[in-house]
């Protein structure tokens, strides 16, 4: 007899059916796990002999046999030591077999018979939702399994009380989709004085998900700047919260099932290595990038990276999406990020005062920013300096306009956009591209005279060319215009790199 019982393998923010087939024979006591396991799935043997011994349970003097089908697909992952464990139950018999068909099963087995908590559980509940199964869990991830709605959840604390639930000696709750976190507090913008023309930009960047480089002295607000954008940002819509809870939930860290609407903000050291900034690493995971999904994605001190570690965001900053390639697999996350980065001048940071600047001015500014490549800056559409901040600025009051005004400012921007590009499957002006774009940001007769000399004076790319447009088309927004004029091109040219870095 070969015993069933249906699972999951992830691969990205996929989950792919995975079915273990047991399959107790006579011959020499073995026990066996086949269909290209790794490491920790290797280690099921051990974790599942123990949980079944703490329940006085032993295994049959036999030949065990559990296949993981398909077998060219990669297994990963604890998750495979509760289906393991049942298709072992239900080909000795303890359980029914048939029963268990209707069932999708995820979890790690404790050496005690506990099911304790693995990564990718929502994504396990939503590919049960889409194959009309129910799902079998840890006790702890019900609150999160609970968010694929229409399905039903068995969220079992140990295997004695999965098998009583299962035979019908005993109910486990149905348990309740997690808590709707609200926004944590953050710095407001009348805490920055001066920098006017930084707040502008950064309120550009808001409305429109634009990426933005801060340039400036140290002290000068560059990182409390940064740090208020979240505060100015609209919440995530409950889709949008939802994909961003897949990619937290395939990294481990969707505590509780407890969803956020505000939107990621992420701030790796600049120390980071390239797989902990994209994904990657020897069990695949969501680097930084992708944690930062349809969020903020900060790098302060940018020169400071290591230069290929930057220059793997080239691809995620144009597609929105991270490719990781390995011998075994190919992995796809998302990585719809808005990059905010900051930097000094050069490395005192003082390039502007005679007084503080080190004796290699300016040829240490020169090779100070050529760290960055020119590739990357030009993906960045806002460039801007931000100056000192003078004892006059300091002892002046708090500006009158805060986060809040700025936050209504681009809630409408952003509604506009919305309502502009429908079904087109673009979110902000900063994704728009091709037809849509030049159906959207067009500018008039004015306009597009401006933007042909500037093009030509500045040396602009195709893509820099196609960024001016996306962010003469924000600052439209702002101000409420239908059409994209001379004045909100010329803007958005004041905040383009003047000339390539290297």
């Amino acid at each position: 007899m070969v015993a069933l019982v249906r699972t999951v393998a992830y691969l990205g923010l996929e989950a792919r059916s995975v079915e273990v087939q047991c399959q107790i024979a006579p011959g020499v006591p073995r026990f066996n796990i086949v269909g290209l396991a790794d490491k920790a799935v290797g280690e099921s043997r051990e974790r599942v002999q123990s949980a079944l011994a703490a329940m006085g349970l032993s295994l049959p003097p036999k030949r065990i046999t559990i296949n993981l089908s398909p077998a060219d697909l990669p297994k990963e992952g604890s998750h495979y030591d509760l289906p393991i464990a049942l298709a072992l139950l239900a080909a000795m018999g303890v359980t029914d077999a048939e029963q268990l068909a209707d069932w999708i099963a995820v979890g790690e087995l404790a050496l005690d018979g506990r099911v304790v908590a693995s990564p990718g559980v929502l994504l396990a509940a939503i590919h049960a939702s889409q194959e009309e199964a129910g799902l079998i869990c840890p006790a702890g991830q019900g609150a999160e399994a609970r968010w694929a709605s229409g399905i039903a959840i068995c969220a079992a604390p140990d295997l004695v009380s999965l098998l009583n639930h299962l035979k019908g000696t005993q109910t486990l709750p149905d348990p309740r989709p997690g808590a709707v976190e609200p926004a944590p507090p953050g710095p407001d913008l009348k805490q920055v004085k001066g920098q006017e023309t930084a707040k502008r930009a950064l309120e550009i960047a808001a409305a429109g998900g634009h990426n933005l480089l801060m340039s400036g002295p140290p002290g000068a607000g560059k990182s409390l700047l940064a740090s208020c954008l979240p505060g100015i940002l609209p919440e995530l819509t409950p889709a949008e919260a939802l994909e961003v809870s897949m990619v937290q939930s395939v990294a481990g860290t969707l505590d509780g099932g407890r969803i956020s609407r505000a939107r990621p903000f992420r701030a790796p050291h600049h120390s980071a290595s390239m797989a902990a900034l994209t994904g990657g690493g020897l069990k695949v995971k969501p680097g930084e990038v992708s944690l930062a999904h349809l969020g903020v994605l900060f790098l302060d001190e940018l020169p400071e990276f290591q230069r290929a570690v930057l220059d793997s965001l080239r691809q995620p900053l144009e597609t929105g999406k991270v490719d990781v390639a390995r011998a075994n697999a190919h992995v796809t996350f998302p990585a719809r990020v808005q990059l905010i980065a900051a930097m000094n001048p050069c490395r005192c940071g003082h390039l502007g005062d005679p007084a503080l600047a080190c004796s290699r001015a300016p040829r240490c500014a020169a090779d100070y920013q050529a760290k960055v490549s020119g590739p990357l800056l030009d993906r960045i559409d806002l460039h801007v300096e931000v100056n000192a901040v003078t004892a006059a600025d300091l002892v002046l009051p708090a500006p009158s306009e805060g986060s809040a005004e700025v936050a209504a400012r681009v809630a409408a921007a952003r509604a506009a956009q919305t309502a502009r590009y429908g079904d087109a499957g673009v979110r902000t002006n900063a994704e728009a591209d091709g037809d849509v774009l030049e159906a959207a940001a067009t500018p008039d007769q004015p306009g597009r005279q401006l933007l042909a000399q500037a093009a030509e004076a500045m040396r602009l790319s195709a893509r820099g060319y196609t960024r001016v447009l996306r962010v003469a088309r924000t600052i439209a927004d702002l101000a409420g215009s239908e059409e994209v004029g001379r004045v909100h091109v010329a803007e958005a040219l004041s905040y383009r790199r003047r000339a390539p870095v290297n």
